[in-house]
């Protein structure tokens, strides 16, 4: 048995994220969909399939070329879409006198294609086509005898079916198709009837089949599937339901997480969304630099399983306690530095396994903590977003360009390099067990140790007292200097330069997410890290050299007030 897969489409429904990725190579828990139907095919027995293509042909030319699926795979470019009709009639030499498989790529079913086929064989139609109940597109009818009556129900209704886009088909349909041009299956289906031919349907009971040729509903089934993946990988044998999915909080930025629970096993899930890229996503780095980290024997939950095209990754689940809840539940007797200097120990691993081995390609907006970064993701993004956009005020960059190219020069300059996490406070910071482990990895890359150490010290979330800092600054130095030569006032030097980078940066996401993603909820911790910053300014840096940003603080500080 011979079987073609439809693969040329646009892909129309699924822009933007098909304007670089064909949709037969969109995944679904790890594997194309192009994939997952082959092997459908080749279960069901058949003998060799071709492909027709159009749309980034190269894209799935390359993806066949590179694998050895065990039965010869064909394609067929077509230079102008042919539609389906014609798509068969180009391939004409392929096919033999036995009826043959028709699929479509943008499907995913768990449907035994063999049956399908054996049931064709058992009726005289020249036609089967495979049907389901699928709310959004029932608009085939038929007579009680399961033949086919039309394919445009009016009002979709729930008498009417969906067609799954699978169809068995005698050779001689191909007679009806003409030559060379576009040609619809649907209208060759209506001439067979126009003829007194009848068009067979196969309805299955409790069959999974899914349309995956739009956004919502290639995500709806990419998480299904994946939970599915990601629990057997964890926990083999014992999860044989779809799991539960809850929505849990989100964070500053737009991915979504979800906590799974399949009988007494959980695990959580994080959603970066589909790729629209082949560069590098913030997926990737989650990925690559996860396993870095935890083959470096740094506390992280550990990744289950990841589907990065789809941008889901399946992680285990640390509980819901954050080192800023322990903070703001801390009684008297509770020792929040002890906690503190358990975290820090553990920061003080990761930046110095982390560097080791670390390949900077893994890094997803920059690949190390440089002086353009600081200058336009931490300096720009505080006056841009913060000062002009959240504050309403008419600041120059320029009137401060020479302030900042110093604070990035020193910033540099005194730094003790490292694996840095970038974005170290106490929201990314889980408790579970008494013991600290860190999320939100994705944006490490190298750079100032100190930058991580700043950013948990200066964190508003959890608004560390000074006596506090100051204890826990010199508990690091001496920590650090068991691992390797710490010059004091040079380490110092560089903490009191990245206190004044890593704070430009939180005021100006704060901005940007309370009056662009309408987070409000940040507006509450900007009194306390902007009189951070002012103080730090005044602190560290008392007879210059940032009179200037000074000024501009002290404005920015009377209207907040």
């Amino acid at each position: 048995m011979k079987a073609m897969i439809l693969a040329a489409g646009f892909g129309t429904r699924l822009k933007p994220y098909t304007n670089d990725t064909p949709k037969p190579l969109f995944t679904i828990a790890g594997r194309t969909t192009l994939g997952w139907m082959i092997q459908r095919l080749q279960e069901a027995g058949s003998t060799a399939i071709v492909i027709n293509t159009h749309h980034l042909h190269t894209a799935i030319e390359r993806f066949l070329a590179d694998r050895d699926f065990g039965i010869p795979i064909t394609t067929c470019h077509e230079p102008e879409i042919l539609g389906t009709g014609g798509a068969l009639k180009n391939v004409a030499d392929f096919w033999d006198n036995q009826p043959f498989l028709l699929v479509n790529s943008d499907v995913f079913t768990d449907v035994d294609l063999q049956a399908v086929y054996q049931f064709h064989l058992n009726h005289a139609s020249p036609v089967t086509l495979l049907l389901c109940k699928d709310p959004e597109f029932n608009s085939v009818t038929m007579r009680p005898d399961n033949t086919v009556i039309d394919f445009t129900a009016i009002d979709a209704s729930a008498s009417a079916w969906t067609f799954t886009g699978i169809h068995v088909i005698d050779p001689e349909v191909l007679d009806l198709i003409p030559q060379g041009s576009f040609s619809s299956i649907i209208d060759i289906y209506r001439e067979l009837m126009r003829q007194g031919k009848t068009i067979q349907a196969y309805t299955p009971k409790d069959i999974c089949w899914d349309d995956v040729g739009t956004p919502s509903r290639y995500t709806r089934v990419t998480r299904r599937e994946t939970a599915k993946a990601a629990f057997e990988q964890a926990f083999p044998g014992m999860c044989t339901e779809d799991a539960d999915r809850v929505e849990l909080s989100g964070d500053g930025s737009d991915r979504q997480w979800f906590r799974l629970t399949c009988g007494n096993r959980t695990m959580v899930m994080v959603d970066h969304g589909i790729r629209k890229t082949g560069r590098i996503n913030e997926v990737d780095a989650f990925v690559q630099i996860g396993r870095h980290l935890s083959n470096k024997d740094v506390p992280l939950p550990k990744i289950y399983f990841n589907d990065t095209f789809s941008g889901l990754v399946c992680l285990e689940d640390l509980g819901d306690r954050h080192l800023q809840q322990a903070v703001m539940d801390a009684g008297p007797e509770d020792d929040i530095a002890g906690t503190y200097k358990k975290v820090l120990k553990e920061q003080i691993h990761m930046s110095m396994a982390g560097l080791e081995g670390f390949d900077p390609g893994w890094a997803w907006q920059t690949p190390a903590y440089d002086h353009d970064l600081i200058l336009e993701k931490e300096c720009r993004y505080f006056v841009e977003c913060f000062l002009n956009l959240y504050l309403g005020m008419d600041t120059s960059y320029t009137d401060l360009a020479q302030e900042f190219e110093f604070l990035a020069e020193q910033t540099l300059e005194k730094a003790y390099k490292g694996f840095m996490h970038r974005d170290f406070q106490s929201r990314n910071i889980m408790l579970c067990d008494q013991k600290p482990f860190f999320i939100d990895f994705q944006g490490g890359r190298i750079g100032p140790i100190q930058y991580d150490l700043a950013s948990l010290l200066i964190d508003p979330y959890a608004g560390l007292t000074r006596d506090l800092q100051d204890l826990l600054f010199e508990y690091y130095v001496q920590e650090l200097s068991r691992k390797t030569h710490v010059d004091h006032n040079r380490f110092l030097g560089g903490y009191a330069c990245c206190t004044l980078t890593r704070n430009l940066q939180m005021l100006g996401a704060f901005g940007y997410l309370s009056r662009i993603k309408g987070k409000t909820y940040f507006e509450a911790y900007i009194p306390l890290a902007l009189q951070t910053l002012k103080n730090n300014l005044e602190r560290f840096f008392p007879g210059g050299p940032f009179d200037r940003l000074k000024e501009v603080v002290d404005t920015a500080v009377l209207k907040s007030s």
